[in-house]
């Protein structure tokens, strides 16, 4: 069988930082081309450039058959049959008109003053804008014509004060939307709440306390529960990655979770609303659909592509994604999350006699084993069931499954943030979400 794709790509980002008031970078990018891939005789070829005309995808067409005729040399190979169907439509979000370079710098200066005058205790105040605009046209040999775009925007803060210790102490917070920065309320009157509840949980770390290191009783809130879902669980769902040996490959059918938990990759729709990222087909022309991971605790499936679902005998999510121009696709996350259940937070910190809630988090690491390990920067002691001091700088390390395995309760409210990036072999855009959880897992102490 031969199968030939190509993708015409345009991706244009601005960031915009300032520190203390003054603007220390202004920048706008804009990365266009195209690129092809053909799947023949068992092989893939692919092939990408700047020049994205007619002219341009005819000559990286070509170098895409010779690429994988040459991939052919190594010997045969059993060609599978790529199942996904096809998909013909366009998907344009159509927000409000972009803000102007001057605008947002100008909204920052505003917001540097307010703060200045609000927060005189400050050591500093860190705004950074960013925002980035994929276009993207698929098209392929079995009839998939595809125009789409996503586009995300961010705002993220960070102030730092002097600790009780002398030593700085620091707090992050994004905040996302879907469009570009316009489609930000970046007003002061908007971002206050925001700003005041950060200022108020800094002077709490300025006191913070050593946690207790060891196996506790913790309330992940959705930020974390979102980290714990895409990190830890969700890229050993990829099926690239299964097929590398991940631990959820000899688990399909098993309890990987409490029954509380039912976890899904969205694809474009949750409750009725588009996502954040929505992908209606992926960058093999593959209608995309919602991928069940874990469905009350059950390992259910797999995010994949067209060769991966095939080698699995799985049918295909449309999970196939390339960040930039030249990138090939890859499996990706789109939107993940661990859906709502019906307990309160309030109720899920009042039915914890020792332990901690833990609010954010500033990086996080884990492999396909499930293992995991995530910096925490905000937390909270839990003394019968109320919170107490905050505590300082720590790590939650465990594995995902046995972690989950504990969860006893499960909020019903929902968070959504598409501020950040994924990681594999290329960044992608991606949004993660989640209710709080109550687990047990390992605080690392002093």
């Amino acid at each position: 069988m031969n199968y030939v794709e190509t993708r015409r790509h345009e991706l244009r980002k601005r960031r915009i930082l300032m520190v203390d008031g003054n603007l220390t970078l202004n920048s706008q990018t804009m990365d266009g081309g195209a690129s092809a891939r053909v799947y023949d005789g068992g092989y893939w070829g692919f092939a990408a450039a700047q020049a994205a005309d007619a002219d341009g995808l005819e000559r990286i067409t070509r170098q895409a058959r010779q690429n994988a005729a040459t991939m052919g040399r190594f010997g045969p190979k059993q060609a599978q049959p790529l199942p996904g169907g096809t998909y013909r439509g366009e998907h344009v979000f159509r927000g409000r008109p972009a803000m102007s370079q001057k605008d947002c710098v100008e909204r920052l200066a505003q917001l540097h003053a307010w703060c200045r005058q609000r927060y005189p205790g400050l050591k500093s105040t860190r705004f950074l804008l960013h925002d980035e605009n994929h276009s993207k046209w698929v098209t392929t040999t079995n009839g998939s014509d595809v125009r789409s775009s996503i586009q995300r925007a961010a705002c993220g803060v960070t102030f730092t004060a002097v600790g009780a210790d002398g030593a700085p102490v620091e707090l992050y917070e994004p905040i996302s939307a879907k469009g570009s920065l316009a489609d930000l309320d970046l007003s002061v009157e908007a971002l206050a709440p925001m700003l005041d509840e950060l200022h108020g949980h800094l002077q709490a770390k300025r006191q913070a306390v050593a946690a207790r290191g060891g196996s506790h009783m913790v309330v992940l809130a959705p930020p974390l529960a979102g980290m714990l879902a895409h990190e830890a669980m969700g890229h050993p769902c990829e099926a690239d990655l299964v097929l590398g040996g991940a631990v959820t490959g000899d688990l399909m059918g098993q309890r990987v979770a409490s029954d509380l938990v039912t976890m899904v990759d969205v694809a474009h729709t949750f409750r009725g609303q588009e996502v954040m990222i929505p992908v209606y087909a992926d960058d093999e022309g593959t209608p995309a659909r919602d991928a069940v991971l874990i469905q009350n605790g059950i390992l259910t499936g797999f995010m994949s592509s067209r060769e991966t679902a095939a080698r699995l005998g799985l049918e295909p999510t449309g999970s196939a994604r390339a960040y930039a121009p030249t990138d090939e696709p890859l499996v990706r996350m789109r939107n993940t999350a661990i859906l709502p259940g019906n307990a309160r937070l309030a109720d899920m910190i009042a039915g914890v006699d020792d332990g901690y809630l833990l609010m954010k988090t500033g990086n996080g690491q884990a492999d396909s084993t499930t293992e995991f390990m995530f910096g925490i920067t905000l937390a909270y002691e839990i003394k019968d069931g109320r919170l107490g001091h905050a505590i300082r700088d720590t790590t939650l390390s465990g594995s995902a499954i046995k972690v989950l395995q504990t969860a006893d309760a499960v909020s019903d409210d929902m968070h959504w943030n598409c501020s950040g990036y994924c990681g594999k072999k290329q960044p992608m855009v991606v949004s993660m979400g989640g209710p709080a959880l109550r687990v047990r897992a390992h605080l690392g102490g002093q």
